[in-house]
């Protein structure tokens, strides 16, 4: 039977060890000045050339988002079991009467938590320059490039915790998590451009490599916040807005939201049939 209390006790462990790891606040502060920057660079942007600070900062922070982001929850999802197992701390844990699933999703909510935290504070900060330098248009695309950038990292969360769960060694997960993070970001896009290019393939075929990558997906989502179309993607971004037409908000939405269920029911399963300790 799941026990909540556990559940909450192991999450708020989980917070305070986030808060404490040096990659966690590495990636944090990074990620927060960047951020900052940017904003910084809307605002005067705007002022000199009349733009709409927030349009343009969003579009800005899209790519940031992209390498940042799943970077820092791929490498401390990967660390969450992989750094107790080796210091004995998962052991001396699953002795006490507590369920795997009270341990597994607790770190997953906990680290979630300490994520969103993270990207309020450097889209807060960012959001606040933007309004002090009179930029207040496109408010919206901004909000919700924010809830985007957040589903990816739960996502990837997710599935660096799986990773966390089949690996043995922090060393171990720490470069599988890489290796992941550069497939998405480097070999996912130019690999799905180059093979394109060579076979000629068909719309649809592209479309569909292109939406298995979850950065990919949230990159047409958060375009489509800022443009209302994909016009910019070329054909591929004609033939997604042509085929699913409204429907195309709640696809994308879809995969970001499986992205998080299945990497996590895996964890689950191979967290209870594995001998993790």
């Amino acid at each position: 039977m799941f026990d909540g209390e556990s559940f909450g006790l192991i999450a708020q462990k989980e917070i305070r060890d986030a808060l404490q790891n040096r990659w966690f606040i590495l990636f944090a502060a990074m990620f927060t000045l960047l951020t900052v920057g940017f904003a910084w660079i809307g605002v005067v942007g705007a002022r000199g050339q009349g733009l709409a600070g927030f349009g343009r900062t969003t579009a800005t922070l899209i790519n940031l988002v992209l390498l940042i982001v799943p970077l820092m929850a791929l490498t401390l999802g990967a660390m969450s079991l992989t750094s107790e197992r080796e210091q004995g701390a998962l052991a001396y844990l699953m002795a006490y009467p507590i369920g795997h699933g009270e341990v597994l999703f607790g770190k997953f909510v906990g680290l979630s938590l300490a994520l969103c935290a993270t990207l309020s504070l450097g889209f807060g900060i960012g959001a606040l320059i933007l309004v002090w330098g009179g930029n207040s248009h496109n408010v919206r695309a901004y909000a919700v490039m924010v809830f985007l950038a957040m589903l990816l990292a739960i996502g990837m969360a997710a599935v660096g915790l799986l990773i966390s769960v089949l690996s043995r060694r922090v060393a171990t997960a720490v470069g599988v998590a890489m290796f992941i993070w550069l497939l998405l970001v480097f070999v996912g896009d130019l690999g799905v451009l180059g093979t394109a290019f060579i076979r000629t393939l068909p719309l649809s075929t592209l479309f569909t490599l292109i939406i298995a990558n979850p950065l990919q997906v949230f990159k047409l989502s958060a375009i489509m916040a800022v443009q209302t179309n994909l016009d910019v993607l070329g054909p591929a971004g004609l033939y997604a807005m042509r085929t699913y037409g409204d429907r195309l908000t709640w696809l994308l939405a879809s995969i970001l939201i499986a992205w998080t269920i299945i990497p996590l029911t895996l964890s689950y399963t191979m967290f209870k049939q594995r001998d993790i300790i």
